[in-house]
């Protein structure tokens, strides 16, 4: 008798240790419709999403359309609203095959929604997966939606996702005279924001057009810290499979002005990073034409490199990769679009120090007091513990 008491004793601990642990699970804002679904009922409303938009494996569409939300319209974002398109292909505007609701792409010639756009909504959710990354295009589009629906009266809602690479922060803050498509905000290249945090910075600073502000609600992370770690449970684009791919990707972008190939068009997407003339290689891959990786670069060439998808990624933004290729390479073919590669970095310095030989001791001490300026601005938004 006195065993099955004991039996008893250690199934309620474990029972009441199960529940601990439920009640600690990360939940993302799309996860607790408790929280915005009052804001949708008897509301025309419009999506800004994309493939990783989710409430466990339920798109967040179908699961608003069954709990009978009126969507009227999904606004989609670069790579399309499946997730499929390269890189900087032109995204088209259709219908979604499955729901039948008009899609509107708010990548090529049309990235901002329009009055027309929004005229027949009353409001406008957001919820994209980002990974941190200044240059990562998802927090462009998230701005021009911001000012969009400033500019015409209509309230957005973000569900607010982890940051993959939010548990620290580095690079060059962009210099406004650079702003782009790749860089709209003038913060680093790791910012260590979630996307509500970055919303609240984008309207704090008055950095949207006019400063106007946008009527922006954040629905938050549940049991979220910066530190808390996040394997994304969807791919984010075509290139970022995984997350060795995701924890290299900011330091590793820079090469998208160089002729080095980061894996586009292998099964290596930036994890591994090579070219035709780097000298100090012991790997070497060839790319190829493949889904979400047309006409990549070096296609058809081999390219020798480095083979980076086992290394451990430490903590803090890269540049060595960088040095040691333009020193192992003909210097006059390195530079494929200098102006690309100043608006990845959000200035010119980074190229000219290169040039001129600086080591990456000396490139990352010339951020450093942009850095702190903005660790204090960054505390005035913080929604979760760093």
């Amino acid at each position: 008798m006195r065993f099955i008491l004991l039996l008893m004793l250690f199934a309620c601990s474990v029972s009441k240790t199960k529940v601990k642990i439920e009640e600690n699970q990360l939940k993302t804002g799309a996860e607790q419709t408790n929280l915005y679904l009052k804001f949708l009922e008897s509301k025309k409303v419009g999506m800004v999403v994309n493939h990783t938009a989710t409430i466990q494996k339920t798109h967040l569409v179908d699961s608003l359309l069954k709990l009978k939300i009126n969507i009227k319209k999904i606004f989609g974002p670069e790579h399309g609203f499946r997730g499929t398109a390269d890189a900087g292909e032109h995204v088209n505007s259709d219908k979604d095959t499955k729901t039948g609701i008009n899609v509107v792409s708010l990548y090529g010639k049309n990235s901002k929604p329009t009055p027309e756009n929004l005229a027949d909504l009353d409001v406008v959710i957001f919820d994209i997966q980002d990974v941190g990354a200044r240059f990562y295009t998802y927090i462009s589009t998230m701005h021009l939606v911001m000012e969009a629906c400033a500019e015409n009266n209509k309230p957005l809602i973000i569900l607010d996702r982890p940051n993959p690479n939010g548990h620290y922060i580095d690079g060059p803050v962009l210099d406004k005279k650079f702003t782009s498509f790749v860089g709209m905000h003038p913060i680093p290249v790791v910012h260590g924001l979630t996307i509500g945090e970055l919303a609240q910075m984008i309207n704090g600073e008055g950095w949207l057009k006019g400063g106007i502000k946008c009527n922006l609600t954040v629905i938050p992370i549940e049991n979220y810290t910066h530190q808390t770690p996040y394997i994304l449970p969807i791919a984010p684009s075509p290139n970022l499979p995984n997350a060795q791919a995701i924890a290299l990707y900011p330091s590793l972008c820079f090469f998208e002005g160089t002729n080095v190939s980061v894996g586009r068009g292998t099964d290596l997407q930036f994890q591994v990073i090579g070219s035709p003339t780097y000298t100090n290689g012991f790997y070497s891959f060839t790319p190829v034409d493949k889904p979400g990786a047309k006409n990549p670069m070096n296609k058809g060439l081999q390219c020798n490199g480095m083979d980076l998808s086992k290394i451990k990624v430490d903590k803090g933004l890269n540049i060595d990769y960088l040095l040691d290729f333009y020193e192992n390479s003909p210097k006059d073919k390195f530079f494929t679009s200098p102006a690309f590669l100043d608006k990845l970095a959000g200035s010119s310095k980074l190229r000219e120090m290169i040039i001129a030989n600086k080591s990456s001791i000396e490139i990352k001490k010339s951020w450093e007091k942009d850095l702190s300026l903005y660790k204090l601005m960054r505390n005035k938004y913080l929604i979760y513990k760093d």
